[in-house]
């Protein structure tokens, strides 16, 4: 999927967004430098996989989180993590790693990545890139879970609230 794409899917699953376009980002404070009206709703998004490579993780949560790897671990219930590689995200989710993104997922052909979200975006906006560094999506949290679900997509709420 592209920008296009995903816009076309939330209109014709009728889901409420917002959509900003804005300068190319490389990093959240790339993004928050330029004062986003929406800041506090934007996501951070980590791909992680376990040790052995059999399990990949694709995270939305609050941006003021601190990850904790071995913390992480725990909650989801998994062995070791690490960042997945560069080759990983163009391999599996046809993304540059700038253009992270919960909708990667749309990507992943084998459906080998589970998408958790940070509970702390249930009622309320979750910003993301749509697919590209230069525009960011804002929709209820609730409409993404719902969405990825209704896909197929394998989704989970989160709490990650205690690691921040």
């Amino acid at each position: 999927m592209n920008k296009k794409e995903i816009l076309k899917l939330l209109e014709k699953e009728k889901i409420d967004y917002i959509y900003e376009e804005h300068p190319p980002v490389f990093s959240m404070e790339d993004l928050f430098s330029l004062n986003p009206e929406h800041g506090k709703d934007i996501a951070l998004t980590l791909f992680l996989r376990d040790d052995k490579k059999k399990n990949y993780y694709l995270l939305s949560t609050d941006r003021s989180m601190k990850p904790d790897l071995k913390a992480l671990k725990h909650i989801l219930g998994t062995r070791p993590l690490s960042y997945a590689s560069d080759r990983d995200f163009e391999r599996i989710l046809r993304l540059k790693k700038e253009s992270a993104s919960l909708f990667g997922i749309f990507n992943d052909e084998e459906q080998s990545v589970e998408a958790v979200i940070d509970i702390r975006f249930q009622n309320r906006l979750i910003g993301l890139h749509p697919l590209i560094n230069t525009a960011t999506v804002f929709l209820k949290g609730d409409d993404l879970y719902r969405l990825l679900q209704e896909k197929g997509i394998s989704v989970r709420w989160a709490e990650f609230r205690q690691f921040i």
